[in-house]
């Protein structure tokens, strides 16, 4: 496979979170071999390298979304249809889902509850390039109580007591769950529940926790209210998704114990989005009611120190508000967060290195650091400047392979054609 000269661009580095300026990277097979000012890189790149000429654009990791479902179902006559596809439809479902979220510059994904197991057969089916899609890491299906949050559904698996909790975090590990998801509290989708409701004692929050952490696997936890989150955190929580409710002390708790958060600030802005999927008016009402809590939340868990990840609840790709879910999210994360310090530097790491780091795999995915996989994306706009930047992406690369290039593919590279 030829070497890959990327060129005439500047490069956004994760890792210090600045943009480097009249930069290069180096590609090698599937990993970025150098990367830094075009000189440095030149240097020490074969004579036989082909140049790829990026338009002045700029270049920066590929996205990593931490709160994905690929085959979310929620109330209502799109989610019906959702659920009741048979297992081969549903396969092909997630796999169009993957290849979608893939071209919308999302080249890594946490998939935190999904149907049928379908999800461990699209990750093997990536892997082996029989179909294109993002990196996956999955919790298989998330652990609720009986008649819990997501109950009933195949993307949830109903436990009760600490041994059936335990018995529910080997069972998906044992199915290869990279993580595992636990629903510890109501949320904005179950009628019979609200965002406060418990759902899970002391006992099989410990139960969950400490199996997951012996087996090797962190755990994150849909959950709304603050007394439920301070229970989880004091128990060695190790991620928070949504946080609807956090107090100043909570938010303090989580930042000292190293408890991550994925707010998912989009799903309480997205009427447009429920509309399209026929969603009730009871689910509207309490999603779209929470958003000024949500936001003080959120600006207290920035302003504690916490570490605050990437993840849009919404599929990844979906078209929404001119451009993904994904980027929407960002922009949320900045619009919001500016006054307690969330820059577009800072929500780039969110998005690329600080996911990375909290999957253990920083040394594979999240920067364009030498040895990574050449995960790249390309933007016409200074990301660092205003995240909405990526409204303008044209360009992906996934593991040294252009998948997407608008502006055509004058070196052949498109869709595994590296030569």
């Amino acid at each position: 496979m030829t070497d890959l000269l990327l060129q005439h661009c500047a490069l956004f580095d994760a890792v210090d979170g600045v943009l480097v300026p009249d930069a290069a990277v180096l590609v090698t097979g599937d990993r970025i071999a150098a990367a830094g000012p075009v000189a440095q890189v030149r240097a020490v790149a074969p004579p036989d390298v082909v140049p790829v000429d990026l338009g002045g654009g700029y270049l920066l990791p590929g996205l990593v979304n931490m709160h994905t479902h690929l085959s979310l179902s929620l109330p209502g006559a799109a989610g019906a249809r959702v659920e009741a596809m048979g297992p081969h439809e549903l396969a092909l479902y997630m796999a169009s889902g993957a290849e979608r979220t893939l071209l919308a510059g999302v080249t890594t994904v946490r998939c935190v509850a999904e149907k049928e197991g379908a999800d461990f057969a699209l990750r093997a089916a990536i892997e082996a390039g029989e179909v294109p899609g993002p990196r996956v890491f999955t919790a298989g299906r998330a652990l609720c109580c009986t008649g819990g949050h997501g109950a009933g559904a195949t993307d949830t698996l109903e436990c009760d007591g600490a041994d059936g909790f335990r018995r529910g975090v080997r069972s998906q590990v044992a199915r290869g769950a990279d993580l595992v998801k636990v629903m510890i509290s109501g949320g904005i989708a179950g009628e019979h529940e609200q965002i406060s409701t418990p759902q899970l004692t002391d006992d099989e929050l410990a139960a969950v926790i400490g199996t997951a952490h012996d087996w090797g696997r962190k755990v994150t936890a849909h959950a709304g209210p603050a007394a439920v989150i301070a229970r989880a955190v004091a128990l060695g929580l190790d991620c928070v998704e949504h946080g609807y409710q956090l107090t100043e002390d909570v938010a303090t708790a989580m930042a000292a114990a190293g408890t991550a958060l994925v707010p998912t600030l989009v799903v309480t802005r997205c009427g447009e989005f429920f509309d399209s999927l026929g969603v009730p008016e009871w689910m509207q009402q309490r999603s779209l009611g929470a958003a000024a809590q949500h936001e003080a939340s959120y600006r207290m868990a920035l302003a504690a120190g916490v570490e605050v990840l990437l993840g849009s609840d919404m599929p990844p790709f979906w078209p929404f508000e001119g451009t993904s879910a994904t980027v929407r999210e960002l922009e949320h994360m900045v619009e919001l967060g500016a006054p307690a310090g969330m820059t577009p530097a800072r929500a780039l790491q969110a998005a690329t290195l600080g996911p990375a780091r909290w999957l253990g795999a920083d040394d594979r995915v999240g920067s364009a650091r030498p040895g990574r996989f050449a995960d790249l994306l390309v933007v016409d706009e200074d990301p660092t400047a205003d995240v909405s930047a990526l409204r303008s992406l044209r360009w992906v690369m996934q593991g040294g392979r252009v998948v997407r290039d608008d502006a055509g593919d004058p070196h052949g590279l498109r869709q595994g054609g590296r030569r």
